[in-house]
């Protein structure tokens, strides 16, 4: 299935797209040239390596296929959270408690990071503080409480527990039992965020390059990208267009699969009921492993997601069936219209984790095509702090980079064509479980 073609469609209806319209277009690449490092695809971590590398005085030139922000950056549920889309105990496994320490201190750096952007480049992303992880049962709500108070024992990291007595000072809906409030993590528009990102990347010297698909990439010293109208050859390379690259690294494939992910966004509500509904005006998850998430916007709309697609069909009905969510967690907006509704695909991958490293090099050549993949529905944040981690190991200090490249990935079962009824099958027994939990 063309995933382009699919997000192509799914994509016209989007809120982000028509509170954010494009205001710079970037030329294709047209011709030959040279650059220290070539960077594929105009996302937020391909976005954030141009930026830190052109600081550190590197030439950067960034093709992207479609636009700036096209993809799952400039599309997804505007979330930046503390943490990765898989569970620490996943890290610990694989790397032990101290490094798994260093992963989830990454991640508050990606956070804090995400933040000095915003303020150095004066990003206008409608930024808010706050993020809500709910429970929608008593045995959820302890597993929850449980995993808080690990967090601040044994990695320091202190949450408000909120008792069910609590929770309507919290959320107006009676679905949830019980829940945590992080004041650090939050929320933003990450179409103006990426945009902003673009801006300042193009203020650094980076040569970005729009409608410019990368069609072949040759190994080697210099590493070689040809488009359609041009060829670019590049000391270093870096591969951050997750699952729309295409086959141009066909070993990285069978670690990621590309998952539909859906949301609505109503039409601008009454202020007091817009208000009351998450007062604290945080970012909202539940804990279910197919879980919803949602925020209040700045104009006042109710922002949902709540559907997901493993087939990469498209669900019926999308705006309605989301809807229909909503309303499960708030009866209160049964009147009100959905005026938007889009979606698209991330990259996931088989334990969450990400999957950072470097493409096996031909004989005799340096190891010099880098890769950021697998941020599994989780990487607002984390794709800045990936972009730095690139920049760190490009200019010689690889230490942080190698942390997350020493976590094993195992392709998903079943081969090129099993592998998406597998996953199906697998998910359904994960949606089952939510339901009788």
């Amino acid at each position: 299935m063309d995933l382009l073609s699919v997000d192509r469609e799914l994509t016209r209806n989007s809120y982000y797209a028509a509170t954010a319209p494009r205001q710079q277009a970037f030329p294709a690449l047209q011709g030959g040239a040279d650059c220290d490092v070539a960077v594929v695809g105009g996302g937020l971590a391909g976005l954030s390596a141009a930026l830190d590398l052109a600081e550190r005085g590197l030439s950067v030139v960034l093709l992207e296929a479609r636009e700036i922000g096209w993809g799952a950056s400039g599309r997804n549920g505007g979330q930046a959270i503390h943490g990765l889309a898989c569970d620490q105990s996943t890290i610990e496994a694989q790397l032990g408690l101290d490094e798994a320490r260093r992963v989830w201190n990454m991640s508050i750096e990606a956070l804090d990071l995400l933040r000095q952007r915003i303020a150095r480049h004066a990003i206008d992303c409608d930024w808010r503080d706050g993020y809500l992880g709910l429970a929608t049962n008593a045995r959820k709500g302890r597993e929850l409480q449980d995993w808080a108070e690990r967090m601040a024992t044994v990695y320091g990291y202190a949450m408000q527990h909120i008792p069910p007595a609590e929770m309507g000072r919290w959320i107006a809906s009676e679905r949830f039992h019980s829940g945590i409030h992080d004041p650090r993590s939050g929320h933003l528009h990450p179409l103006k965020f990426t945009q902003g990102l673009a801006r300042a990347a193009a203020a650094a010297g980076v040569r970005l390059h729009e409608q410019s698909p990368v069609l072949a990439l040759q190994q080697g010293n210099p590493a070689v990208l040809r488009t359609a109208q041009g060829e670019l050859r590049a000391s270093h390379v870096l591969l951050a267009g997750n699952v729309y690259l295409k086959g141009l690294a066909p070993q990285l494939e069978p670690r990621i699969m590309p998952v539909g992910t859906y949301i609505a966004c109503t039409e601008r509500l009454d202020d007091a009921l817009a208000d009351s509904l998450i007062p604290s005006r945080s970012a909202v998850c539940d804990t279910n492993f197919v879980l919803d998430y949602f925020r209040t916007t700045n104009d006042q709309r109710m922002l949902y997601g709540g559907r997901v697609s493993y087939s990469t069909v498209t669900p019926m009905n999308l705006a309605e069936s989301i809807r229909q969510r909503m309303v499960l967690s708030f009866p209160q907006l049964s009147g009100a219209k959905v005026e938007y509704a889009w979606g698209g695909f991330v990259d996931i991958s088989m334990n969450r984790a990400p999957d950072f490293g470097r493409l096996p090099t031909p004989p005799g050549h340096t190891p010099n095509v880098y890769y950021l993949q697998g941020f599994s529905g989780h990487g607002l944040a984390l794709t800045g702090l990936a972009g730095r981690l690139v920049a760190e190991a490009i200019c010689g200090d690889a230490g942080r980079f190698d942390t997350f490249a020493r976590l094993k990935h195992r392709p998903f079962p079943g081969g090129r064509l099993l592998r998406t009824p597998a996953l199906v099958l697998g998910m359904a027994w994960y949606r089952m479980r939510d339901l009788v939990a």
